[in-house]
């Protein structure tokens, strides 16, 4: 063999090596620490909206089966476990379906009692504060309609966000009160009106279904524009919520 082509042969073989380190690197990010997810539907409006592309903090609590790729069942329950704070925005595995990624807003932790009445969240028998903050029109063809009221929560905790609030007569707007189980939570979108969450057949989350909290935005395109259609993005990329914080 020539030293030409021993040369071109050390070449590759470096090459496939930075790409498998590469791809193994990738796969530990993804795995142990960040991992990015897409906005479907309209859900969580106003905080984050359809064509948002999030990071998740996966390492914010713990670690389960669900946190490894293709869900392997490899062990129960979490390790190296942190309790989520009410409020945060966090994705979770589907109750009924678990191969469906969720995200809502942690409103009850075990032990709360959840209910809804007259479009207000009470938490423990006591209504969550709530002011008007302006309306709120989107720029998805499925939006909830244009100049939506808003109202701005605020928790025992300080953790402070918008909600949408469409109609005062709709099916979330009056429940029954829920008792959140041991080792499960209480998610609710903040677009209250157009939410399948803890009040519907979402029910109580497991803990073991968390797959971490919602971190930064990172990417934002409007006017349902596809990710794939690179010739639009100028005039489509939500530029003021390039790197945004998810609150």
């Amino acid at each position: 063999m020539t030293d030409r082509a021993e040369h071109k042969q050390s070449a590759l073989w470096e090459n496939i090596k930075v790409i498998i380190q590469a791809l193994l690197l990738a796969t530990i990010i993804r795995t142990v620490l960040f991992q990015p997810f897409t906005i479907p539907s309209g859900s969580m409006m106003p905080t984050l909206l359809v064509g948002d592309y999030i990071f998740v903090n996966k390492f914010a609590y713990g670690y389960s089966k669900y946190s490894l790729p293709f869900s392997p069942d490899l062990f129960s329950g979490r390790i190296l476990a942190s309790e989520p704070e009410r409020g945060d925005v966090v994705v979770f595995r589907f109750p009924p379906n678990p191969d469906i990624d969720y995200i809502k807003r942690l409103v009850g932790l075990p032990g709360d009692r959840i209910q809804v009445i007259e479009g207000v969240l009470h938490v423990n028998g006591k209504p969550v504060p709530r002011v008007q903050d302006g309306t709120f029109t989107s720029d998805y063809r499925q939006d909830p309609g244009s100049n939506v009221p808003v109202f701005r929560e605020t928790l025992d905790n300080g953790v402070t966000y918008d909600t949408l609030d469409q109609s005062p007569i709709s099916r979330g707007d009056n429940t029954q009160e829920f008792i959140v189980p041991e080792g499960h939570y209480f998610m609710m979108g903040d677009n209250r009106d157009n939410s399948l969450d803890s009040r519907f057949d979402v029910g109580f989350v497991p803990a073991e279904n968390l797959i971490g909290r919602a971190s930064v935005i990172f990417f934002s395109l409007g006017n349902d524009t596809s990710f794939r259609e690179i010739w639009k993005w100028p005039a489509n990329m939500r530029w003021d919520r390039l790197f945004k914080g998810v609150e």
